[in-house]
């Protein structure tokens, strides 16, 4: 016993294709949101960095 082939027409508007129920939205920001994040990002690691030394510094003594 096989499975019956069934054929979908392309020009039944009613029929929605399972690629596009999963297919997500390109993400965009603007150029401020992502020179933010980036500058945001630099200097909490320059923050950490100097947190970092001066515990090594204070823990050294």
């Amino acid at each position: 016993m096989q499975a019956e082939d069934v054929y979908y027409d392309d020009e039944t508007p009613d029929e929605a294709d399972i690629v596009e129920w999963y297919a997500r939205r390109p993400v965009t920001v603007s150029t401020a949101v992502a020179t933010g994040s980036i500058v945001g990002a630099f200097a909490l690691g320059v923050l950490t960095a100097v947190g970092a030394l001066a515990l090594l510094g204070y823990m050294d003594d």
